[in-house]
């Protein structure tokens, strides 16, 4: 997976976590090469933003959902008086 641009598609969060989880681990283990270390540091950094950009796109939905459905209270079912009318006839 490779860094992505702003207009593309949405990022698969749970694959870019499952990736960036493998690339710790590699890391971790500490006989990488300096090179292929460096790259996988690399990729783990665009990995974590995308992570990040994924998770404060899904606040901002549970955000924007949670103030519009907090803030309607439900209201009774006032029938128009067109409405009244058209089913009079």
């Amino acid at each position: 997976m490779e860094d992505r641009p702003p207009d593309a598609t949405p990022v698969d969060f749970e694959r870019s976590l499952a990736e960036l989880e493998a690339l710790v681990a590699r890391l971790e283990q500490g006989d990488l090469p300096l090179d292929d270390a460096l790259k996988s540091f690399e990729r783990g950094v665009a990995l974590t933003r995308q992570c990040q950009g994924a998770l404060k796109a899904a606040q901002q939905k549970v955000e924007i959902l949670l103030n519009h459905g907090g803030s309607s209270a439900p209201e009774a079912f006032a029938e128009s008086a067109e409405a009244a009318e058209a089913t009079d006839d």
